[in-house]
C-alpha cells in the first residue's frame, strides 16, 4: 500500500489570544503540501499577520498546534526552524550599513556551525539569489542606501539563499512597484514549481489568481472559506469579507482579475 507523505506544514485547530481572554483567531486548520502556494486574504485586523507569526514560533498558540514535516513546532528549536522556514515580515528596519551581498549572506547562517564563516558555496548560493531578482549589479552597495522596494527585494533574496522548505511571506509585494510586484509573484510561482512550499498574506485577490493554488479568506476569527482561487475568490465572498461589490473578470491569458465596483451600504 502506498504511504502518503506527511504534509510539509499543517495547522490543527489553532487559536491565539494576546490577553488570554478574547481570541484573535480560533479553529484554524490548514494543510500545506510540497509545491503549494497558499494565499491568505482578509480585511485589516482579522489576524493574518498574527497567524503568520505563529507558523514559525514567533508567537505561541493558545490552543492547537503547528506541525513541520509531522513534528510539533513546540519540539523544534529556532535554529532548525530557520533551516526549514524562511520568513519575510511586512517591514524591516536596517540598523547597520551592510553591503547588499552581506545581507543576503546572512541567510546562510542557519547552515553554519558556531564560529564557522561563510565559504565559497555560500557566496555562490547568495549571488544566485541576487541574480533571481536582478540585484547582482548592486551587490556591493550599502543596504541602507537602497529604496524601500529595493530593500524588500534584497530581503527576499536573503530568504531564498537560506534554502528553506517553506517560505512564510507577510505581504511580500508591499513597497514594490508594479513591475517588481509581478516579478516577485513570478519568482514565487517558479520556486513552488521547484518544490518549495509558500504561505503568504496579501491584500490583493489578483495576486492569488497569479501565483496561488490555494486561497484562505480570514474573517471573524477564522477561515470563512478555503480552496482553489477560482472557487474561493467570488463576488459573494469578496462582499462578505470586504463589504464591497466586485466582479470577477476573465481577461484571457489564463488569468482572472477582481474588479471592485462599489461599497456595500
Amino acid at each position: 500500500m502506498e504511504v502518503k507523505p506527511l504534509n510539509v506544514l499543517e495547522i490543527r485547530n489553532a487559536a491565539f489570544s494576546y490577553d488570554d481572554v478574547e481570541n484573535i483567531f480560533e479553529g484554524i486548520n490548514l494543510t500545506v503540501d510540497k509545491g503549494d502556494v497558499v494565499c491568505i486574504l482578509g480585511p485589516n485586523g482579522c489576524g493574518k499577520t498574527t497567524l503568520i507569526k505563529c507558523l514559525n514560533k514567533l508567537h505561541e498558540l493558545k490552543e492547537g498546534a503547528v506541525y513541520i514535516n509531522g513534528r510539533n513546532i513546540k519540539d523544534v528549536n529556532q535554529r532548525e526552524i530557520a533551516r526549514n522556514i524562511g520568513y519575510i515580515p511586512q517591514g524591516h528596519i536596517p540598523t547597520f550599513a551592510f553591503s547588499v551581498l552581506d545581507v543576503v549572506l546572512m541567510g546562510r547562517s542557519p547552515h553554519l556551525d558556531f564560529f564557522e564563516t561563510v565559504g565559497e558555496e555560500d557566496y555562490k548560493i547568495s549571488e544566485n539569489a541576487l541574480k533571481k531578482f536582478g540585484l547582482y549589479e548592486m551587490r556591493d552597495k550599502s543596504y541602507t542606501s537602497l529604496s524601500g522596494g529595493e530593500q524588500q527585494l534584497v530581503f527576499f533574496a536573503r530568504v531564498i539563499a537560506q534554502e528553506p522548505q517553506i517560505l512564510i511571506l507577510d505581504e511580500p509585494t508591499s513597497h514594490l512597484d508594479f513591475g517588481n510586484q509581478l516579478k516577485t509573484l513570478d519568482v514565487i510561482s517558479k520556486l513552488a514549481s521547484d518544490g518549495l512550499s509558500v504561505v503568504m498574506t496579501s491584500h490583493f485577490p489578483d495576486h492569488a489568481f497569479i501565483s496561488s493554488n490555494k486561497v484562505a479568506i480570514m474573517k471573524d476569527r477564522g477561515f470563512m472559506d478555503i480552496g482553489r482561487p477560482e472557487e474561493v475568490i467570488t463576488g459573494s465572498n469578496m462582499e462578505e469579507a470586504y463589504g464591497i461589490k466586485v466582479e470577477i473578470v476573465d481577461i484571457g491569458y489564463d488569468r482572472k482579475v477582481c474588479v471592485p465596483i462599489k461599497t456595500v451600504e
